[in-house]
């Protein structure tokens, strides 16, 4: 066999092997967000993860009697703080976020890059039959903080998202999407 021919059988043994990686975040603090609607109502699923190198700070906010526990009156707060840097409008008209659950990682877990804030919120809201114009702003915490946003695609098959916009950052986004009658 040539030598060619041998690396190529080397290479080609060393992608069968299992790979281990580790996707930790670093350097960012990542607050993602799912919107999905339906005629009465808009939710959102935050996401918050505090990278390796900015989870002191993140949990300095989050524990702020500095015992290492997030007691539940800790969780309430930092819920509390997150929701008033977020704003929701549904054609111009400002929506009001009832929460619906949140979870917190442990305090491990979030040094270690792997722990999450998982937040759940909906707003009751009516979409009119026609456009519609959704405006979501999250202003978060820190210059470390990095946004995602998405929307979810509408189960009822009579919305139809038109046109999703984004700040560079991601932190403001806009939705247009087509209500037709049922």
């Amino acid at each position: 066999m040539s030598m060619s021919g041998n690396a190529f059988l080397v290479g080609a043994a060393l992608l069968l092997l299992p790979i281990t990686a580790s996707a930790h975040r670093l350097d960012e603090y990542l607050q993602a967000t799912t919107i999905a609607l339906s005629r009465d109502h808009v939710a959102l699923h935050l996401r918050l993860v505090p990278g390796v190198e900015v989870a002191e700070g993140v949990i300095r906010q989050m524990d702020t009697n500095r015992n290492g526990i997030l007691s539940r009156t800790e969780q309430q707060a930092y819920v509390s703080r997150v929701t008033q840097s977020l704003s929701l409008s549904l054609n111009g008209q400002p929506l009001v976020l009832a929460l619906n659950s949140a979870t917190f990682s442990s305090l491990t877990a979030m040094h270690e890059g792997t722990g999450v804030v998982d937040l759940q919120f909906t707003s009751g809201a009516s979409l009119q039959n026609g456009s519609n114009h959704l405006t979501f702003h999250n202003r978060g915490s820190g210059p470390e903080t990095v946004w995602l946003v998405n929307c979810l695609v509408p189960q009822d098959p009579d919305l139809h998202v038109l046109r999703q916009t984004r700040s560079r950052n991601q932190s403001d986004y806009q939705l247009d999407i087509m209500a037709t009658p049922p």
